[in-house]
This record gives structure tokens, sequence and C-alpha cells, in this order.
């Protein structure tokens, strides 16, 4: 059947297709006549029944217009083997009695509705379009992705909503096809939330696109942090939001800006995320061009996009502005054709909301449990993880869907818990109106017998029943058995082996802990390869130690025997190198059929990916560190995947998983976000706080391959019954905006509008950020609360000496603005240059010389780790301090000069801080003040206004304006707000803002219990040995997380050295001499490894 279904996917012809499909059905009908009589009495296998009915549901849905009553009466011989006589009925009214009896045989004994429900819900068709659109080659798009092309074809923008693996992806690529055939000037940003994302992105692009451009341009550039290229000089921009955020704010820039015709932002619920989520505000309020924000998971959208066409607005009003003033300019000066052109060019300013809620492949979800030697799997009904307070307070989660099979899971226990339920004909599978005489069951249908029950069991509660709807819920939730989280892992052998043998691979196992991820895989890897060991002769091993010390005393020998030349040989010395390299060839044959991996002894596919293929892939890896262990993994259908790895090492996993060699993938999150990983089914093995309703939605999307699996399946195993409950059934959280401004990100705006080459473009992005954040969305209180934090930062800035009266940057602005990523280090180093610290600790071996020492050199570095490397590790690590090799992993106090010019500035931004709270605290709900944040309990009622200490503190002449209530009961003031620590306690919450606004530079950080954190001196150690492994090993970091460490490290020096050179005139300044020659140092340090 596999064959057949693949010939009809090949086939083109309608007509042939329909002879084939009756074809088919004959063939399905003679193997369920045959099944039935084999088995007698004995359980029949469902299965050939319900590829029967499929049959009869393909060409019952797409080819009834060719259906002869010859056809017909195929068809109703077919219901009627399986027992559907009503339906059989409707199609050949003339059916013999005599027929009737013979084929009870083969009946099913079941309705034909509860059928399809509970054994073919993953086969009803859908309503899917027969209409193809021009636009398209390879498929036929659905309606809502036609509509997606209409809005790139009339330069609107959208906000699109839908499932993973839905094809809202495609939208992009036309885009880029669309800007691709207009010009070679048009530029398309796709906005990528992670660099692994961005090379997958690219390798797209580069598979997709090809076109002849102009010498100096090229269709797909890529920038990211460390690692940029043809950026400017592309059509196609792949980034993340941090790096475009650069371009859109850099002055000179703004030409090429101009040139976006269209951005890409994929994951952009990640406008939601508490790290980078202003980022994102940015770019989506300073684009000028139409957009595409895509994502799987968004609860509020409708905001969202309201928010965004208040910007666009916001833009259409300034864009004519601007364009009145070019036109009047243009009359003066007579433009160019192109400038007119460019004028006349169409824009929408329209935003779409385009919403698809409907995942292709439905979701089951299972809980796993141990159970003497082997792992049991309970199926976990989607209602289990609700309440009754749940529905009655808020209802069923939107997006809480049942597989067909589960809808009639739910009718059975309704009907069980409350047996004169009064509309349970109604809700009969059989007698239920959308099924009631149809021949066959379509999704649609389906889904409103789910929404229906859905309704029913609310409906319930308001009847008074809770009780039974209670009993409903306590039946469908499974009781699994609990065992220790050591136990789980070192029986997950099991569980893979048995989801194998269930069909369930392959399967991606979520973890959030990267150690873990290797574990995991080394204890499957080893298992495999001890049931190998169990099943060998015991003197395999040693022939095979033997075998391997043969070649490799052979393999000397071959080398010179390929070197003679033959013609020159004696016959004897040809027989002799004949005999040689035919054993050779025979012990090397012998080795291979040795160390041959049974296939039940290895997950891979060997089927999926050729030799050359797999030899070329394995070929990139020679040169990365730990490839060897990667390579044998990947032999037995084994990856990891976490961000710790190197990037060529990741895109290994992810090819071979695609390719469908590797099929059991344990990963971190970073398999979560847009990365094209499909699979059967997803595995969440690690019960972290990193879990959350968002986290679940992302990672078990991935379950489900479209064309592939007609189902997905998910497994909690070793998460505890009420975390599961928790995930399925909160809501993702709304996109509510972040604190959108930072000092930092001021002074970039003012050196925007200051430096710009086109001052009323910059402006109009300026004011955008300004006015437009989505926090300030219909919210006049935030709005007010940011024009006070706006002058704040901009008496900050001018206090500091970054700003002149009229507000335009001076000094160490351009130095600031470079490591905005380091806020507020960057302002405590500009700190140290303008009080001589810097110029003090950088004296040259002697005067007039360019040359520091190491003792200068390294005391520049832990000066530098403090600012810009500061990693804290637990408290507890301290006493370990004397068992490390060559690392000293604490790092030393900040001299003393250091230390205290930071104390000095954190005093600062203390006083000036506190000023802004005490300004922005008459925009604080007060009513709101009063109410406990958590149980809502009211603190303004009678009952305290009749307190004697109630009445005391809220009639005390001590000034609280600015404090919480709550925090006035052990005595704080509004002074207290000068104290930086006690910020968080007292400041009042409805205020929206808290100690993280403020650019303090913690000096020292402690945790839950009071104990002093020590900071990680990673970037001094490694300065001094030059030494990842042994850093490694000393510091307990992953090879990988601790290049991505020095490596930013080193660009961090590397962009103060250039700073520096570009402010100072003396280049041959001791600071700048300094820091170029640490620069060189570190790079070259870290090139070796």
């Amino acid at each position: 059947m596999n064959r057949f279904d693949k010939f009809l996917k090949t086939c083109q012809s309608n007509s042939v297709k329909f002879i084939a499909e009756m074809a088919g059905l004959n063939f399905c009908l003679d193997a369920w006549k045959e099944h039935c009589k084999s088995q007698g009495k004995r359980p029949k296998d469902l299965n050939i029944a319900a590829q029967l009915m499929r049959r009869i549901h393909i060409i019952w849905g797409k080819y009834n217009e060719l259906l002869q009553k010859s056809h017909l009466n195929i068809l109703a011989r077919s219901l009627q083997c399986l027992g559907f006589e009503k339906l059989a009925a409707s199609l050949n009214s003339q059916i013999a009695e005599a027929d009737k009896e013979k084929l009870a045989k083969y009946s099913l004994g079941i309705g034909a509705v509860r059928f399809q429900l509970q054994y073919m819900g993953h086969y009803l068709m859908r309503d899917e379009r027969t209409d193809p659109d021009p636009r398209v080659q390879h498929f036929i798009p659905d309606t809502w992705q036609r509509e997606l092309l209409d809005v790139v074809d009339n330069n609107e923008s959208a906000v699109i909503v839908a499932p993973t693996s839905s094809g809202k992806t495609y939208a992009s690529y036309y885009c880029m096809e669309k800007i691709l055939r207009q010009s070679n000037d048009g530029v398309v940003v796709y906005v990528s939330p992670t660099k692994a994302l961005v090379n997958q992105v690219v390798a797209t692009i580069h598979n997709r696109f090809s076109k002849k451009l102009p010498d100096g341009l090229v269709v797909c550039g890529v920038f990211t942090r460390d690692y940029r290229h043809d950026a400017l000089n592309c059509q196609i921009l792949v980034t993340v939001p941090q790096c475009l955020e650069i371009l859109m704010l850099s002055p000179h820039r703004q030409a090429w800006t101009k040139r976006i015709k269209y951005v890409i932002f994929d994951e952009v619920h990640c406008l939601g995320g508490e790290i980078g989520a202003e980022v994102w505000e940015h770019l989506l309020v300073m684009i000028r061009c139409p957009f595409l924000a895509l994502s799987a998971t968004i609860s509020n959208p409708k905001h969202l996009t309201e928010w965004l066409q208040s910007v666009k607005n916001y833009w259409r009003e300034m864009e004519s502005a601007m364009d009145k003033s070019t036109t009047s300019l243009a009359s003066v000066t007579c433009c160019t054709n192109k400038l007119q052109k460019q004028h006349s060019e169409k824009k929408s300013c329209r935003v779409r909301l385009v919403l698809y809620g409907e995942r292709y492949n439905d979701l089951e979800k299972h809980v796993c449990s141990l159970k003497d030697n082997d792992v049991v799997l309970d199926h976990y009904h989607p209602c289990a993880a609700l309440t009754v307070k749940h529905i009655e307070k808020y209802g069923f989660p939107f997006d809480l869907a049942f597989s067909p099979r589960e809808s009639i899971q739910l009718y059975d226990t309704m009907l069980n818990s409350w047996p004169e339920w009064p509309r349970s004909h109604e809700f009969e599978p059989e007698e239920f109106n959308c099924f009631k005489n149809n021949i066959t069951i379509k999704k649609a249908d389906a889904r409103k017998y789910e929404a229906d029950l859905k309704v029913e069991l609310a409906g319930w509660i308001a009847l008074g029943q809770k009780d039974k709807v209670n009993h409903v819920l306590e039946s469908l939730k499974p009781h699994p058995t609990d065992s220790s989280e050591h136990e789980m892992y070192r029986r997950f052998p099991l569980l893979v082996e048995k989801l194998n043998t269930m069909g369930k691979l392959p399967a991606i196992f979520f973890m959030f802990n990267i150690h873990l991820v290797e574990d995991v895989a080394r204890i499957l890897f080893q298992s495999l390869k001890n049931k190998q060991s169990s099943k060998q002769n015991p003197d395999t091993e040693k022939e095979i130690q033997s075998l391997k010390n043969k070649l490799s005393k052979m393999k000397k020998n071959i080398k010179k025997i390929q070197s003679l030349d033959p013609k020159k040989q004696t016959s004897s010395k040809l027989e002799n190198i004949i005999a040689t390299l035919t054993e050779y060839k025979a012990l090397k044959k012998r080795l291979a059929k040795l160390t041959e991996v049974p296939p039940d002894c290895t997950y891979a596919n060997s089927k999926a990916v050729d030799e050359k293929t797999l030899r070329k892939l394995l070929f990139r890896l020679r040169k990365v560190g730990n490839s060897f262990k990667q390579e044998i993994l990947a032999m037995r259908g084994i990856g990891y995947h976490h961000s710790a790895m190197w990037s060529k090492q990741r895109q290994f996993v992810e090819m071979l998983f695609r390719m469908g060699y590797i099929r059991v993938v344990t990963s971190t999150s970073t398999l979560a976000l847009g990365i094209n990983m499909p699979c059967k089914s997803v595995v969440f093995m690690d019960d972290s706080v990193y879990l959350d309703a968002l986290n679940y939605r992302q990672m078990s999307g991935r379950a489900g391959r479209r064309g592939q699996d007609v189902i997905g399946n998910v497994f909690f195993y070793g998460i505890p019954l009420p975390k599961v409950q928790k995930l399925m059934k909160s809501n993702v959280p709304e996109l509510k905006g972040q604190f959108p401004l930072s000092i930092t990100l001021v002074l970039r705006l003012m050196l925007l509008a200051a430096k710009a080459d086109d001052k009323a473009d910059a402006k109009a992005k300026v004011l955008s950020v300004l006015h437009h954040s989505l926090l300030s969305f219909n919210q006049q209180k935030n709005k007010d609360m940011l024009k006070i934090y706006f002058i704040f930062s901009c008496q900050f800035l001018l206090k500091e000496g970054y700003l002149d009266q009229e507000g335009k940057p001076i000094g160490y602005a351009g130095l600031v603005s470079h490591l905005h990523y380091h806020a507020p280090a960057n302002f405590a180093l500009v700190d140290f240059l303008t009080k001589g610290l810097l110029h003090k600790l950088c004296q040259p071996v002697k005067k007039g010389s360019a040359f520091f020492s190491e003792d200068v050199m390294e005391k520049l570095v832990l000066v530098l780790a403090h600012l810009f490397g500061r990693n804290y590790l637990p408290a507890c690590y301290t006493k370990y301090k004397k068992t490390f090799c060559q690392s000293k992993v604490f790092l030393e106090d900040l001299p003393e000069e250091f230390a205290a010019a930071v104390k000095t500035y954190n005093s600062k931004i203390e006083n000036n801080f506190g000023c802004f709270l005490l300004s922005a605290a008459k925009l604080a709900d007060m009513e709101q003040e009063y109410h406990l944040p958590l149980s809502k309990l009211d603190f303004t009622g009678r009952a305290c206004e009749e307190s004697d200490l109630a009445s005391h503190l809220m009639k005390s002449t001590k000034r609280i304006t600015a404090i919480s209530p709550f925090a006035c009961l052990p005595g704080m003031m509004d002074q207290d707000l000068f104290n930086i620590h006690n910020v968080n306690k007292a400041v009042l919450r409805t205020m929206g803002v808290n100690a993280s606004n403020a650019p303090i530079l913690w000096i020292e950080k402690y945790d839950h219990v009071g104990r002093k954190r020590p900071l990680n001196a990673y970037a001094l150690d490694f300065y001094k040995h030059g030494s990842l492994k042994a850093l490694c090993e000393d510091n307990g970091l992953n090879s990988g997380d601790a290049y991505n460490l020095l490596r930013d490290f080193s660009l961090t020096i590397k962009t103060i050295e250039v700073s520096l050179c570009e402010l100072c005139e003396d280049e041959n300044d001791n600071v700048v001499l300094a820091f170029k020659q640490l620069a060189e140092n570190y790079r070259t340090k870290l090139h070796k490894v």
C-alpha cells in the first residue's frame, strides 16, 4: 500500500488515479475478507479495515463526479462487508438478503461513525481546495495561504499566526522571489531569533534562488555578531534582531535602509521574552516598509495587530510630510526620473491579521512510567488536565484540541458518569447531526462534534452537575507509577526501544541541561553497544583486535607496493604483491563483517543516506573537537543538539535527522525555535522551570510530519502529573511589551538624530521608538512614565558629559554606543577613562615604548573581566578552591581605585534614579496598590479604616508618596528609594519600573540565602595559560560554551580598541596602544584553540 500511495502522488491524471483507487479498493476488500477468514473468532486487525474505509473516503471525496452505477455497487458491497448496512443501502437499495447473511461474517460489529472516529480519525479528509493558484507551482495552497500571497502582492503587512509545519513560511520565500524579480536594488531582510536558524535559512535561500547580478552584488548575505558576509551588498539579508537594530540606528546606513522592501520577522512571539524583547519592538516601529510577522504561539494577535497598525498609520503621516518636502525640493532642483519613479511607487499601510488554528496532524499525549522492567505508556486525554473550577472560571483553553478518538472517549466517559444524561441521544455518534447518514466523515465534522461536546460538558456545570463533571475529568486521568529521577534516566534506553517497537521514531527528546543532553545520548549508545556485545562470540573482540593489528602492520607495506612500477617487477614479486593485496582486502572484508552493527542494535536508517553522502558529512567534522564522539553516536542513529556545540556539529545532526538517518536526538530548547526538524514524536524528559506553556507548545509542535505521519505523539517521561496539567491548560502569556527604553538606547537615538545623513528620516525613527512602544499602546499612564524616564536619561547623559546643552552627543558617546550590548559596563569603562585610571594602569615597560608588560596586560584583563566577562558561579563552589590545577577559577576583586570609582558611579545612578521614581510615582494606580498582588485582597475597606495600626501608618508624617503601602509596615520611606537594594521591595508596583531599569553595575551578587556568589575568572585564566581544555576542566564549562564566552570577550576588546582609535587624536596614547596589544594577544591565543 505504501508503494501504491507513492504512485498516486506522482500520477498527474485524475482518470488514471480513479481507476487505480478502484483497484486499490478491490485489493483492500479482498485483503479484509482473507484476514477475517484466517482469524476466525479471534480478534481482527482493524488497521486493514481502516485502509479499506480510507479508500472509500478518497473515492467518495475526490472522484465523486466519476462514479457510475457499477462503481457505486462496489462501494456499497465494501461498506456492507464492514457491517455498515445503512450506508450501503444509501448507495444501492437493491442488496439481496442472501448477500447480507453471507457478508455478515466480515462485519466489524460497531457503527460506521464510531469506527471512523475511533480507528481512522487521522485519515479523515479535510476540506482542501482543488483549484490551482498560478503563483504556486508545487502544491495547491489553502485559502489562508492565498491570503498571504495576496498580502505580498499588494505590498501589505501581516501578522501570521499558524501552527508549526502548517506552511506559513512559504509566504516568506514568495516575498523574496518577488523582490528578486522586481529589480537589483530592493532588499528583503529575514530576522531570525537564533544563529542556528540563520544558518538553516541561508542554506535554503542558496538552494532555492539564483540570479545574475552586477559585479559586487550577491543574492544572499549574513549578519550576526560574530559573522558578517555581504551584509550591505545583498538582496536577501538574513540576520538576528540585534544586528539589524545596529544597521537601523546607524547614522550612515540610512541609504541602505531605504532599499529595504520587506522585513520578515520569524518567531515574532520573542517580542514577549524577558531578554532581547525590546529589540524586536524597536525594529517593528522603525521599519518603513511592509513586513510579515510569523509565529505559532501568540495568544493576543488582535492586540498586536492593532498596535502595529497604529505604527503604520504614524509612518503614513510621516512619509506624507517627508514626500511633500522632497517634492518641493525636487521642483526646484529638477529631480531625476529615478527619484520620480521612487515617489510614484504605491505603498500600503494596511496590517492584516491572518489566523489559522488547524494543525494538519492531531497530537496525542502520553505519560510514561516504569513498571517492573518495562516502560508503561498511558494515553493522556486533554480533559484530564482540567478541573471543574478551571472550566467554570476560564472555559476550555483555546488550543486544547482533541483527536477524533479522544472525542469518542469523552462521550463514552460522559455517558458512564451520567447514565440519565438528557441529551445523550443527540451526542450518540451515529445520531449526531453532522454525522447522520453521511457516507464518510470529514475532519471539519469531527471538529464540530468536539466543540459541541466541550460546550455540553461546560453546560453541565450551569445545570448544577459539578460532581458529574468532576467524575468525568477524574475518570480520564491516568495513574502512572512514580520512580526516582535517577531510575528514569537509567531506564531511558527502555523508553527508546519501546518507541522504536511501536513505530514512533524519529523522535526528539527535550531537556534543558546541556550535560544531561549528552549523558542521556551516551547512556543510549552504551546500551546498544552492550546489546551487540552480548550477542557476539566471546572470542570476537579478540579477533577484531588481532585483525586491526595485522591491517595496521600491512598498511605500510601496501603504501610501498602502491608506489612500485608493475612493469619493472619480476613475475615472482608480482605474485607476492597480488597475494599481499588479496590478503589485505580479505582482512578488511572480515573486519567489516565482524564490526558490522546488527539492525536491532542501531536506530540508524541506513536506507535514508547513501555511503558517499554520509562520508561527505563526516568529512566536514574532521577538524571539529569531539567529532569522533558524534560520529560513533551517528552510526547508531543517535545525535544530540545544544547551543554549546560548534555550528558544524549542530548542522551535522540537523541534516542527518532531516534525511531520516539519525532517528533519536536529545536536545535543549535550541530545536524549539524555527529549526526545520519535524519528527513523529516529541518526548519531554526534564522538569525544568524553563519548561513553560510557551516552550511546551513550541516543542510539541515539532511532532507530526506533514505528508509523512498521520498523527503526532507527545510523551512525558519523568514529568510530574501536576506539571503536565499546568502545561496543557495554561495559555501562552499575552504580548504586552517590555520596558522599551534604556539610557544607552536614548544615547543611540540622540546619535542617530544628530549625525544622520537624512535628518527627517532619523527624526521620524526616533519619535517612533519613543512614542509607539507596545507597553504604552492605549496606556496613557505608561506613555507619561516613559516620558519621565526619557528626561531622567537625558539628565544623566548631560551630567556625565555624553550630551551637550543642545542634546548633541559629545565625548565618549560613540564608545558607549558601540558597547551597548554591555550596558551598564560601558558607562563604567568611560568613567575609568575620564578619571585617568586606565592611563595610570597602562604604563609601558619604559618611557616612549609601545610595549606593555604581562603584568599590565593581566591587570587590564582583570578590570575588563569585571566589566564585560561577568559570569557568576554558585556560592558553594568556593569550597573547591584548592582543587584546581591550572586556573584560579575565582576572579580576584577589582583593584581598589577601580572599585572606588564603581562605587561612586553607582551612587550617582542611585540618586538620579531615586529622583525619577519620586517623579513617576504620581502615575501609579493607587487603588491597585492597596490590593495584594496575588490574592487581590483589598486593604482600602472599612475594616482597615477602623484599624488603629492602619490609621497610624497611613496618617504618618513620614514621606511615603512613592512607597508601596505594604512596604510602609517595616518603616520604609521615600528616602529609602535612593538605595538601589530597596527599590524592588518598596517601589509602587503599578509603575512598572524596578531596579533593573537603573544602569547600576553590581560589584557583588548574593544568592537567595545571602551568600556571596564569586565571579568566574575564565577570561583571565585563559589569557594566562591559553588552554581551552584546562579552562573547561577547572571551570566546569562545556567547550562550546567556553569558546563562545572567550570569543565574545575578545570581540569586546577589539570593539574598544577600534572605538578608542577613532576617538583619540594621539595614536601613540598609552591606553590605545595597550588595547591594541591586548586585542592582538587575545585574538592570537583564541585562534590557536
